[in-house]
């Protein structure tokens, strides 16, 4: 941005190694790329958070660390001249917070406990809530007002959650104890549980495909909308924007909705586990691609618009799905991680938001070179992949997922049979 990338210190420096990567770029182009390089880097940095929690400070210590760095980026962010330093403690602010919340969240429930995945998604509830409330205050302030304001506000809002965090510490598990860096004292896994770790890694660029189609909202996903979809309602266009906070609304209402549904589906039938859910989630989420090709392949013709109706129903399939995917994924790899590597296997978790981003990234790049319908046919694809893969990992390693303690319905068969 003109007026301001002048003052930024040490940008030109930092501009030669981004282009040295990318090529040369336009301005915007260069904003992408930043843009791109912070979003992968901040699901990079829970791996070392979650280090730093096992083997160094605990959770508690490493979740105030991060969130107080993430508070002094916000507000360093409301100066030009400390851009950069200002992305560097958000980036390893979030490494030390992201991963060890939600371990700390996990082990608020015991190994069978299928309220976990309720929890999650109350978590991701919050998370949403922020992203409606956030541009509404952040963003009016920084365009209606100053860029300083906007930014700066967000540090409020960091300072005051880490408070709220603290006062709401005592309701939490006792840390376990940080394990020193001496061999002897190393988390040692228990008999079966690497085999466990290296499912769950397995698992991640499946989990990552399954994101695209969600992650692409914020991408591709808006520049076709703007080009080839009618947003006019009574006379009024909307602005492309407004179907990222329709999105956050309904992502609010489902995650909402889901958990309600799961808990009186449970009282009468069977719940399916996390790993049955993300495969309903997948499906459902490409179901939500279809019909954005079904809608670009009936009324995309030259120079049609394709109805918003087509485009809301999309956004309903793919946030009933999303709350069956994220949320669950999240309690899956709490639950399942080894308690030796909690943490550590908690921010290996977010390696699949990083490769989900870039993935979604390089795809969206195709928009320009495919019709629309295959284009989200492409992804309704990625989509229905992932979720068959999930259905039969879940077949296949139901007795290695299986809550440490609980058996697999195999098991109990086979209880059955031998008890007659």
């Amino acid at each position: 941005l003109p007026g301001h990338v002048e003052h930024v210190a040490g940008f030109a420096a930092f501009r030669s190694v981004v282009e040295g990567l990318y090529g040369p770029l336009s301005p915007q182009a260069l904003g992408s790329a930043i843009f791109g390089l912070y979003a992968g880097s901040v699901y990079l940095t829970p791996i070392l958070g979650g280090m730093v929690a096992d083997r160094l400070l605990g959770r508690t210590a490493t979740i105030v660390a991060g969130g107080s760095l993430m508070a002094i980026g916000h507000f360093l962010m409301a100066f030009d001249q400390s851009f950069l330093l200002a992305l560097l403690c958000l980036v390893l602010g979030c490494g030390g917070f992201k991963g060890n919340i939600a371990s700390q969240i996990g082990s608020l429930y015991g190994p069978g406990d299928l309220r976990r995945a309720d929890a999650f998604q109350i978590f991701y509830l919050a998370i949403n809530a922020g992203a409606i409330l956030a541009p509404l205050v952040a963003g009016t302030l920084g365009e209606k007002v100053a860029w300083s304001y906007g930014f700066g506000v967000a540090g409020v809002g960091m300072v005051v959650g880490l408070g709220i965090y603290l006062y709401g510490r005592r309701h939490l598990p006792a840390d376990p104890p940080v394990r020193s860096r001496k061999p002897e004292d190393k988390p040692r896994l228990r008999p079966g549980e690497g085999r466990t770790v290296a499912l769950l890694v397995a698992l991640l660029p499946v989990l990552a495909l399954g994101m695209v189609s969600n992650q692409q909202i914020f991408n591709a996903f808006l520049v076709w909308v703007g080009d080839h979809v009618d947003l006019t309602v009574a006379g009024f266009t909307l602005p492309t924007t407004w179907m990222i906070t329709f999105d956050s609304i309904v992502s609010v209402s489902a995650l909402v909705g889901v958990a309600a549904f799961w808990r009186l589906w449970g009282k009468s039938r069977q719940e399916p586990d996390e790993v049955g859910k993300i495969a309903i989630g997948s499906f459902i989420a490409m179901a939500g691609m279809l019909l954005l090709a079904l809608g670009a392949t009936l009324q995309g013709g030259a120079g049609q618009k394709v109805s918003a109706w087509w485009v809301l129903a999309f956004i309903v399939f793919n946030e009933l799905g999303f709350a069956n995917i994220a949320p669950v994924g999240l309690a899956l790899y709490a639950r399942a991680a080894p308690p030796a590597l909690a943490s550590t296997v908690l921010g290996v978790y977010y390696l699949h938001l990083f490769a989900a981003n870039n993935l979604t990234g390089w795809v969206g790049g195709l928009l320009e070179k495919m019709p629309a319908n295959q284009f989200w046919l492409l992804h309704a694809g990625l989509g229905g992949f992932s979720g068959l893969v999930f259905l039969l990992a879940g077949r296949a390693f139901a007795r290695v997922l299986a809550p440490k303690g609980e058996p697999t319905p195999e098991q109990e068969a086979l209880a059955a049979v031998e008890t007659a």
